[in-house]
């Protein structure tokens, strides 16, 4: 057992919830409280009625979300949202959210760890967003082997590739989530291989123009390696279970 204060002070220092600016709606940080004590902690990739309805099943109490529960703005107590407070307060889960914090974190982050795992060298922030350096670029030695493989292997199968750019990759970057959009923002960049989450439909065309490859991993996909890496570092500091709640949305 331990303190819901102390874990989501840590959280928000380590994070740096206070200074990173974020979309009004992300409220980063705690977003419902519970009784005070946490005997288990969670990870998911969004807050919605189903995570928390297996949260309860795991007996949860610290729940960590990437996406909160107030991405649309003020709104009533009615309905979805009255659903989804009073399964958080009926069985005294909190939820902690943090969006653009653990996307730009350095080594809990998503951009970070996913740059880590396909294995980019000399990795570095790029990409403002918010005042924030959001994604991650690097380099590819030719002794990295086949880098779509490798992404394949490890977001799965679905991997969509507009392959317009080289067949050998040199400058990659890396923003996971939604961020097909900053393309023509990335190719300033001088990176001609662009892995992401999602993208809008011109951004396929935007590719071909540039010159560039266009790699959409999946929103969701792309967004585990956060949650998943918080809740791993305070389960072990604060000598917690946790559990990774995986609802894959297929986008």
């Amino acid at each position: 057992m331990a303190s819901l204060q102390k874990i989501v002070a840590y959280c928000d220092a380590t994070l740096r919830i206070q200074e990173v600016s974020d979309w009004d709606n992300a409220l980063n940080g705690l977003q419902i409280e519970n009784s005070g004590k946490v005997t288990r902690i969670g990870a998911a990739v969004d807050a919605s009625t189903h995570t928390l309805q297996l949260a309860i099943e795991r007996k949860v109490d610290f729940l960590i979300v990437h996406h909160g529960l107030y991405w649309q703005g003020l709104q009533p107590v009615t309905g979805i949202l009255r659903r989804q407070l009073a399964l958080a307060l009926q069985h005294d889960i909190a939820l902690y959210s943090a969006h653009l914090p653990l996307d730009v974190h350095s080594k809990l982050g998503n951009n970070a760890l996913l740059a880590a795992a396909i294995k980019l060298q000399r990795a570095r922030p790029f990409l403002a967003e918010k005042g924030q350096l959001a994604g991650v670029k690097g380099s590819v030695e030719k002794t990295n082997g086949n880098l779509f493989a490798k992404l394949q292997k490890l977001l799965g199968d679905e991997v969509v590739a507009f392959n317009f750019g080289p067949s050998r990759p040199r400058v990659v970057g890396v923003v996971t989530g939604a961020g097909g959009s900053e393309i023509y923002r990335v190719a300033a960049e001088g990176i001609d291989t662009f892995i992401t989450g999602e993208a809008p439909h011109w951004a396929a065309v935007a590719a071909q123009e540039l010159g560039m490859n266009l790699w959409l991993g999946g929103h969701y996909a792309t967004e585990t390696f956060g949650v998943r890496a918080l809740a791993t570092h305070l389960a072990k500091k604060f000598r917690l279970p946790f559990e990774f709640i995986d609802c894959p949305t297929g986008l």
